[in-house]
């Protein structure tokens, strides 16, 4: 039995015809990604190819976002470069504007501060180093992104961030980095920047008030532990 194209079905099931009928929120996440992917294969529809590709990330949107462009081309026929870049993109704008067009936030609490680095943080394959630039009030002033590096590691500058800092006359800071392998044990190298920058951003009356490690659905606080 030959497969049954997208353009057979009822006007109403098509994903295109469907957004604009009803509506993108009538759409569910295998139609929205079958209308970036637009075909699928000899054997799968958009849709249903779409399904599978949802299907083998646990139907999660976070878990689909840490995938790159050669997870997606080398296990889903009929996903080449051009289709796998477009999925990404898309993704990533989604992550994007979780954390634009929003007041100031204050942090509190740990969980504040993992609330504001999970955005972006939480999706990455590849470990990255962020900080938050707060004022008096503990309200974040700045985003900055310290470092990017590989899966085992990042090089942070502790002059980057204090230069940052003093531009911004920011008063605190919390830094923040992922794991991508999903320990949040804190390494030898984590404890060493994070003792370093708190002691360099004392002597510019600047005080770091936590360190947040990154991981898959959980986060490790240094000031939680009582170890910063």
């Amino acid at each position: 039995m030959s497969k049954l194209s997208i353009k057979q079905w009822a006007e109403e099931d098509r994903p295109r015809e469907k957004l604009l009928l009803k509506g993108v929120s009538a759409l569910s996440d295998s139609e929205l990604l079958a209308i970036l992917i637009g075909s699928g294969n000899d054997k799968q529809s958009a849709v249903e190819l779409s399904k599978e590709i949802l299907l083998e990330a646990g139907n999660d949107l976070n878990r689909l976002a840490r995938m790159g462009v050669a997870d997606l081309v080398n296990n889903y026929r009929g996903i080449g470069h051009a289709k796998a870049v477009t999925i990404i993109a898309a993704l990533e704008l989604g992550r994007r504007r979780k954390t634009t067009g929003e007041p100031r936030k204050k942090i509190v609490t740990s969980m504040d501060a993992y609330e504001q680095f999970l955005p972006l943080l939480g999706d990455l394959n590849h470990e990255e180093t962020w900080a938050l630039l707060t004022d008096r009030s503990n309200q974040v002033i700045s985003t900055l992104q310290v470092s990017r590096g590989g899966i085992a590691g990042t090089v942070v500058d502790v002059r980057l961030i204090l230069r940052e800092a003093l531009t911004r006359y920011a008063t605190g800071l919390f830094l923040g980095h992922n794991h991508p392998s999903g320990n949040l044990a804190p390494s030898p190298q984590d404890i060493s920047i994070t003792k370093k920058l708190k002691e360099a951003a004392l002597y510019m009356d600047i005080v770091l008030l936590d360190h947040i490690i990154i991981g898959s659905d959980a986060y490790f606080s240094f000031a939680d532990e009582g170890v910063l």
